[in-house]
């Protein structure tokens, strides 16, 4: 039996470490103008990174909106999965809720900070609903337009082999609309994290948001950059858990590098 031979991407390592390299050379440039005052230098953040790390405080920052984060994605996906898919599949249902939903959907989850902490308070409850709200939303349009999506071909294929609609829903339906899951669940998960800094003004005692507020009113401005650029990496961290993920449960796909 012949094994797939699996080839090491140089190219893309190279690209990769070229554009790393940019951006951190430009960052430099950058900081050593008058531009100073906003942006620290690399050096100044790594030393902020060090101490941060060595006094134990940002790891329970990271892991206090990592917390929050999670939770707001997961309750949000585990909410959005039904509700998109009987959305896509009733026809009622989908004449009710679509137009309630993108309406919704444009107005900013920041919006609701107010409302939400007078109904809840300023506890992890308040916090894991911003989440939840920016998450739900977006993965709910995502999921639905990938059920809207389902060629129709196959749907009849299925009728005419003697498939009923439940058998048809959980056989053709829900795997071709698996892609579009995925992608929510990346857009979702993204969401969450651009939320978090207004989910933790919602009187956080810890997080990376409430690290960055409080480190800008003292214009600290290396914590500021420091904590922003964590999420970043915390972000594309979790991208790339979900597209290996995502690789795994849709390899039938055919894909196309370029």
């Amino acid at each position: 039996m012949l094994k797939k031979k699996v080839e090491f991407d140089w190219s893309g390592w190279l690209y990769g470490l070229i554009s790393l390299g940019a951006a951190i050379a430009l960052w430099m440039i950058i900081s050593h103008t008058e531009a100073h005052v906003v942006f620290a230098t690399p050096a100044e953040v790594w030393k902020a990174f060090l101490e941060g790390l060595l006094s134990g405080k940002l790891l329970l920052h990271i892991w206090a909106s990592l917390r929050r984060s999670l939770s707001g994605f997961i309750l949000a996906f585990v909410c959005a999965l039904p509700v998109a898919f009987v959305m896509g599949w009733y026809r009622p249902v989908r004449l009710l809720l679509e137009h309630w939903v993108k309406f919704v959907k444009s107005i900013p989850p920041i919006s609701y900070i107010t409302l939400i902490i007078v109904a809840m308070g300023v506890g992890e409850a308040a916090k894991v609903t911003v989440i939840f709200i920016g998450s739900f939303l977006v993965m709910v349009i995502n999921i639905y337009q990938g059920v809207r999506n389902v060629d129709n071909t196959l749907i009849k294929a299925a009728h005419v082999l003697g498939a009923g609609d439940i058998s048809i829903f959980f056989k053709v339906v829900i795997p071709a609309s698996l892609p579009y899951v995925m992608v929510a669940a990346r857009l979702g998960l993204a969401s969450s994290l651009t939320t978090l800094v207004a989910a933790e003004l919602t009187g956080a005692q810890m997080g990376l948001g409430q690290m960055i507020q409080e480190a800008s009113m003292y214009f600290k401005m290396d914590i500021v950059l420091m904590g922003i650029l964590i999420i970043g990496i915390v972000g594309t961290v979790l991208d790339r858990a979900i597209c290996l993920l995502e690789r795994r449960l849709t390899a039938w796909q055919e894909t196309r590098s370029i």
